[in-house]
């Protein structure tokens, strides 16, 4: 794809909502990349970004104070929260969805697809905000997923996702907070 394709592209994400999935599908890999290079785009310039190298270590009474009794149960807790409760797996406009714990930013607008589960997902991510492993809770093998910058759980990966990675980054959406690319709230 070229500069110019791209560009239009992330101009007509606002209206577009969570059908990008689509230009995905239809633009393969080299879409994906494009994605993950780009998603700085999706911010206000003024808006600050943290480092996934700055970790992000507090005791359980800080984090009490810092998140939601529901974000700390999944975060801290590894819990999960109730199928269709996060307004976030609705929300429709372009930006980036960062950690609710640190602030990191993990996925873009344009990386969100409804998978009809109840819960906010994604084909893709951010490159390097993640740490993966194996986790044995409900018997059979998942891929579990938690911030790099803090290790807070988000969530598992699924590989029932939409072309072209066909994975579903299934995320507890009280695990984010989606901070909107024209900065009003």
């Amino acid at each position: 794809m070229d500069r110019r394709t791209l560009l239009k592209a992330l101009a007509a994400a606002p209206f577009a909502g969570a059908g990008w999935h689509v230009h995905a599908q239809t633009k393969g890999p080299k879409m994906v990349e494009e994605l993950q290079n780009n998603w700085r785009s999706f911010l206000a310039a003024s808006t600050p970004v943290p480092s996934v190298t700055d970790a992000v270590k507090l005791s359980k009474d800080e984090w009490r104070k810092r998140l939601s009794p529901l974000a700390y149960n999944v975060l801290r807790e590894d819990g999960t929260e109730r199928a269709g409760t996060s307004p976030l797996d609705n929300e429709k406009r372009a930006g980036v969805f960062v950690c609710a714990g640190c602030g990191l930013p993990l996925f873009t607008s344009a990386m969100k697809f409804d998978s009809r589960t109840g819960w906010p997902s994604f084909f893709t991510t951010i490159p390097g905000v993640f740490t993966e492993k194996t986790d044995y809770y409900l018997i059979y093998p998942r891929t579990e997923y938690r911030c790099k910058r803090c290790d807070g759980h988000h969530g598992h990966i699924f590989k029932d996702g939409p072309a072209p990675t066909g994975l579903r980054y299934c995320n507890n959406g009280a695990a984010l907070k989606f901070v909107p690319q024209d900065g009003k709230a």
